[in-house]
């Protein structure tokens, strides 16, 4: 009995592991970078070396380049399958939700006020992947591709990203007092993105 039931995790565990392609070690690699990025994110809050946040930075847009290419990989191969859709989405949803908001934090938008734009920022982040899971069918044509984004593709917070680490570099964070409370007029940016890339009425053309 207990050799049949090991049998039978074994088998699922190989089963599992023959699911993967080539597509999904770029996908997984684009999550690295996002964790690795939280990482280095970390690392400055700790030490103060200005390095870590400009590495953190950098890796935000590499996850980008992973990105792109394991859907170029994935139709090159014509192997998309149910699992890659899920790490892609649990891949960007590390890479250009939290690690950017993570970023944020430890450049300096920690007030209350700041911290709650951020997490807004990464939850309507997670939404849209979902949504666009969800929707995807429907939204697609006779071919089986989909013709539009509804809202922004979260991949856009690299623009946020970009303009947050200028403002860093400048000191461009524009605090302000709000009902006795501190909040940095740049974290705006992060609750724009945000809604965004919730956004029902925003089509954009998928290439």
């Amino acid at each position: 009995m207990m050799k049949d039931m090991n049998n039978n995790m074994r088998r699922r565990h190989f089963s599992m592991i023959r699911d993967f392609h080539l597509a999904d070690l770029f996908t997984i690699s684009n999550g690295f970078c996002g964790v690795w990025a939280i990482f280095e994110a970390m690392k400055y809050v700790r030490t103060g070396e200005v390095g870590h946040v400009y590495n953190a930075a950098l890796l935000v847009p590499l996850a980008l380049v992973f990105d792109f290419l394991d859907g170029r990989i994935a139709r090159w191969r014509h192997n998309a399958s149910a699992l890659g859709r899920e790490l892609d989405s649990l891949a960007d949803a590390v890479s250009f939700g939290v690690a950017p908001a993570a970023i944020a934090f430890a450049v300096g938008l920690d007030s209350v006020l700041d911290q709650i734009i951020l997490i807004y920022f990464a939850a309507c982040g997670i939404s849209r992947l979902a949504r666009y899971n969800v929707t995807a069918v429907e939204m697609a044509d006779e071919t089986g591709k989909v013709k539009y984004f509804e809202g922004t593709p979260i991949p856009t917070s690299v623009f946020v990203l970009g303009l947050l680490m200028l403002a860093f570099r400048y000191g461009w964070f524009f605090p302000v007092n709000l009902l006795g409370a501190r909040l940095d007029l740049l974290a705006l940016l992060f609750f724009l993105s945000g809604s965004l890339m919730i956004s029902k009425t925003l089509r954009i053309p998928k290439p």
